[in-house]
């Protein structure tokens, strides 16, 4: 079928809207209509390197219009969040664990799927896709079943996208792998959709003190208003020194977002003993370095893949939050036309919104 796609034609570019063609899902595929889709962090920083012509997107939402021979979790004209995609064969995804599958990134982030075709084509040549199960901005999609999550139909479309990476990262850091106890103490560098969403979580799992760090003094003050008891903004001072005035002995939990070398070296060095930090940023920094000390005391360092969860569970325990006004990231969420998304992407890298999402 002949589909509307975003794509990147060169590394780095802005994107094109084009007419592209689309091959029918395979047995253990999908096919979806995209009603909205965010824009992601990771999709700017892969847009730098990942082999072009592509079409990227990763928070896709929309409705079912085909299913494979294979597919039984899904039909057509349900309504469905999509997230990352994961083998279903090795170890860890049997074991629950699919955001550690053992191929992740071979069915994620090489364009293609695993037999090495790719949906997408243009003029009879492929185009890379498949990005992180679905290369979601367009206005349809060929996903693998175990990349698409049901959702009630009474949940609007235009917010879910995001539940599926974004706000599902923050979240699950702190939900599933952090799990801080009840009047503990946190702390979330970067004030972006993914941190916002870990700070909702931290006063959902009870956390008494709940600090954010940034730069830009609009992303603290919807920090605060969102649940953040403190708002640090580095640019103000020492940030250890103000840091320190709120945690004396150090906090407890400390997420870092931003994928910096200075701003994670940071994170670890604003814990107390036996703190843990979790790792959920990509960023410009390949390698991060520590002073020995800086981990003695017990502290950890965690990477989290996709908030560490399960979507198919996840996802629908966070929209069950939402609609009981627990996690309210509405307040993020600014909607663009789907013609209009290099301007939505301008605007999410000037800071001047926390969440794009796309309306098709």
């Amino acid at each position: 079928m002949r589909i509307t796609a975003a794509v990147l034609e060169n590394a780095g570019g802005p994107f094109t809207l084009q007419q592209i063609d689309l091959a029918d899902p395979g047995p253990d595929e999908v096919l979806v209509r995209v009603h909205s889709v965010g824009i992601c962090a990771t999709d700017l920083e892969f847009a730098n390197f990942f082999p072009t012509p592509a079409v990227l997107g990763h928070e896709g939402s929309g409705v079912v219009e085909q299913v494979g021979a294979r597919v039984t979790g899904v039909s057509p004209g349900d309504h469905v969040a999509m997230s990352f995609t994961s083998c279903g064969d090795c170890p860890l995804c049997r074991g629950g664990n699919p955001a550690y599958c053992r191929q992740f990134d071979a069915v994620n982030f090489t364009g293609r799927r695993p037999d090495g075709s790719s949906a997408l084509s243009r003029d009879g040549q492929p185009v890379n896709g498949h990005f992180l199960g679905q290369s979601s901005f367009a206005t349809h999609v060929v996903a693998p079943a175990r990349a698409v999550v049901p959702i009630s139909k009474e949940i609007d479309l235009g917010v879910v996208g995001p539940f599926g990476c974004g706000f599902g990262t923050g979240a699950g850091a702190v939900l599933n792998v952090l799990r801080p106890e009840v009047g503990s103490s946190l702390v979330v560098f970067g004030a972006g959709a993914v941190g916002v969403a870990a700070i909702l979580a931290a006063r959902t799992a009870g956390c008494a003190v709940v600090a954010a760090v940034d730069v830009n003094a609009g992303k603290l003050d919807t920090a605060r208003l969102l649940g953040a008891t403190h708002g640090v903004n580095s640019t103000d001072g020492d940030p250890r020194e103000l840091l320190t005035a709120i945690a004396p002995h150090g906090f407890d939990v400390a997420i870092d977002t931003t994928g910096r070398e200075d701003v994670l070296r940071l994170a670890v060095e604003s814990l107390g003993p036996l703190g843990r930090c979790g790792v959920v940023g990509i960023g410009p920094s390949e390698q991060m370095s520590f002073e020995w000390r800086s981990v003695l005391n017990g502290r950890s360092i965690t990477g989290i893949i996709g908030g560490s969860s399960l979507p198919q569970v996840f996802l629908p325990r966070l929209l069950d939050l939402h609609a009981a006004g627990n996690f309210p990231v509405d307040r993020l969420i600014t909607r663009f036309p789907f013609e209009q998304i290099n301007e939505a992407v301008a605007a999410l890298r000037s800071g001047e919104v926390g969440k794009a999402v796309l309306t098709l």
